[in-house]
């Protein structure tokens, strides 16, 4: 079918080529791409954008023994593709199969796992000082999109890097857009001034500047690398790119074609979803009927208005919803100096970029004991984006913090509810609630309280104990079986009353979360039935100790024992 692609596995086998035959090459691999994302899902407009520049990076530069970094790993399929993985395309982002992101353990050619943005610099300036160490004459390149190198961290490197003699190479992916589009300063003078203001930029970090160029261009591509190589210390070079480049669907929206599901290639018909109620959406539909009526409360995101359900708040409120770029150490702190002048902030963000801003969360917020409400999007198992954004830890690193109040809503009634309690908050308070579709429960009606645990089923010797979405299993699972159960709507502060309670009338315990075990709901349960001398048994349910790779949220949940059919087989060896 490809020319080209089809005898190539290797980067030694594609610099066998001829440069007049690459563009072609080029094509064929933007068509490959299409046929796998179009059937197997994943990331398409940002690894389409940078097809010529993967191709010229591996073409000039002797990979792996030259080390390169991408950021954001989004962009590296066409990475893979010549790395020798071609054939793993099929099991892309499924269990067991190939990540959507570079990883060390899958490849040589990986030379660091990013799965998050901004890392790239200072990863690629510990990798050349570690080789100037050892007197090793490899070559270092990192690849970051605009949207990355707004990131504190990105700027922490290049005030390092720029301060060295080192032979660095950073390639400054510019399409103008992340996920969404870019926002910012930084970014605003790159579009808006010229040339020799981006050297004077660039040059007063103390670096080298080339560009900007054509990203899409070969023949550009090779005299910038060319003239990189007669340069001495770090370097930075400037191309312009396209996300979704060479198909036109993906070019003309690119928000809706950075990850669009699947879709007819020939086409481009994105293949039909079923409309089922998000978390997302009930966050953002809730925190509008909040805004209208209280316009004393605000929100941040740190650039991801669309996953998060906040484009609609967005253009309603715009003077009160800032979106602040890939900056989650500064959204943290922005919310708590909104916070000490009477302004109630949202900040509406993912569990694992929230892990990017833990001391500010601590030293800024929860140690001025300020009310914040953090809105932790993409809780629990995400699927097949993987170990880099499962939302494992929060509970566990939140319930660690004073003055933290730290919640898990069962359902979207739940979240509703907390959302609005968030309003009146005098602390700070995290309210935690999954990726994806709203699980329907039938809860008898009662309020939510701060502290206060709900009773859902009455039974004989055995408690079921949960917290979070996990309910939805747990429901499923209890069915017709003479089991207690109490549904924890808040991890701290727990219920003590209720635990006392549970503690002297059940001689067995099993707890559930969709978190990590250590210093989760489960480990505070265990600990306080140890401070109430509890003779009984604390059974905790929760992903285990280790990273999980990408899978469906079904599939990672049954690994981890945590669906609903297992959770039944678990309460069946009870009986």
């Amino acid at each position: 079918m490809y020319k080209y692609l089809n005898i190539l596995e290797t980067p030694s086998d594609l610099r066998k080529l001829k440069r007049e035959d690459l563009p072609i090459l080029a094509e064929e691999a933007r068509d490959f791409i299409l046929d796998i994302v179009s059937t197997k899902t994943g990331h398409l407009g940002a690894s389409l954008g940078v097809i010529e520049l993967t191709i010229a990076l591996h073409y000039y530069y002797n990979t792996p023994t030259d080390l390169l970094i991408w950021d954001v790993g989004h962009q590296a399929y066409g990475h893979k593709l010549f790395t020798g993985r071609k054939s793993d395309f099929q099991s892309l982002r499924q269990l067991n199969g190939m990540s959507g992101f570079p990883d060390r353990t899958e490849s040589e050619f990986d030379a660091f796992g990013v799965g998050h943005s901004s890392t790239s610099i200072s990863a690629i300036t510990g990798m050349a000082l570690a080789n100037r160490l050892k007197n090793d004459k490899r070559k270092h390149l990192a690849v970051i999109g605009d949207a990355s190198i707004v990131s504190g961290m990105a700027f922490e490197g290049l005030n390092h890097l720029g301060d060295t003699d080192l032979n660095v190479n950073i390639i400054l992916n510019d399409n103008n857009i992340g996920i969404d589009p870019a926002v910012g300063a930084l970014q605003n003078h790159f579009n808006n001034t010229s040339s020799a203001s981006k050297v004077d930029f660039f040059e007063a970090l103390g670096f080298n500047y080339i560009g900007p160029i054509d990203g899409h261009n070969f023949d550009e591509l090779f005299k910038a690398f060319d003239e990189l190589e007669n340069l001495k210390g770090p370097n930075l070079l400037h191309i312009k790119t396209i996300k979704g480049k060479g198909y036109e669907s993906a070019e003309k929206d690119q928000v809706l074609w950075h990850s669009p599901g699947k879709f007819d290639k020939k086409t481009g018909i994105i293949s039909p979803k079923k409309e089922k109620l998000s978390y997302q959406k009930v966050v953002g539909d809730s925190l509008i009927e909040l805004f209208k009526d209280n316009n004393q409360v605000a929100a941040i995101t740190p650039a991801m208005p669309t996953g998060s359900g906040m484009v609609e708040l967005m253009q309603l409120y715009p003077g009160r919803v800032w979106n602040v770029g890939i900056a989650e150490q500064h959204a943290v702190t922005l919310a708590a100096g909104l916070a000490t002048q009477g302004i109630t902030p949202y900040c509406v963000i993912y569990s694992t970029f929230l892990q990017r801003a833990y001391d500010q969360v601590i030293h800024d917020v929860a140690l001025q004991n300020l009310p914040v409400v953090f809105l932790i999007d993409r809780a629990g198992f995400v699927g097949s984006d993987g170990a880099t954004h499962h939302g494992l830890f929060d509970i566990s690193f939140l319930n660690s913090i004073p003055n933290m109040a730290v919640a898990c809503p069962a359902d979207e009634n739940e979240l509703k509810e907390l959302i609005e309690m968030g309003a009146h908050t005098s602390t700070p308070l995290a309210i935690r609630y999954p990726k994806g579709e709203v699980q329907s429960l039938n809860f008898p009606s009662q309020n939510t309280e701060i502290g206060k645990a709900k009773t859902l089923n009455k039974g004989e010797k055995t408690a079921i104990l949960s917290t979070g979405h996990i309910a939805s299993n747990i429901q499923k699972a209890i069915e017709g079986l003479d089991f207690s159960w109490y549904h924890f709507p808040f991890v701290k502060p727990l219920d003590l009353e209720s635990l006392k309670n549970i503690f002297e009338n059940y001689s067995h315990i099993l707890t559930f979360e969709n978190g990590i075990k250590n210093g989760g709901f489960g480990a505070s349960i265990l600990d306080i039935a140890n401070s109430n001398n509890y003779k009984g048994q604390v059974e905790i349910h929760a992903y285990p100790d280790e990273f999980i790779a990408h899978g469906t949220i079904d599939e990672l949940e049954n690994l981890a024992g945590l669906d609903s059919i297992s959770i039944r087989k678990r309460f069946e060896e009870l009986i």
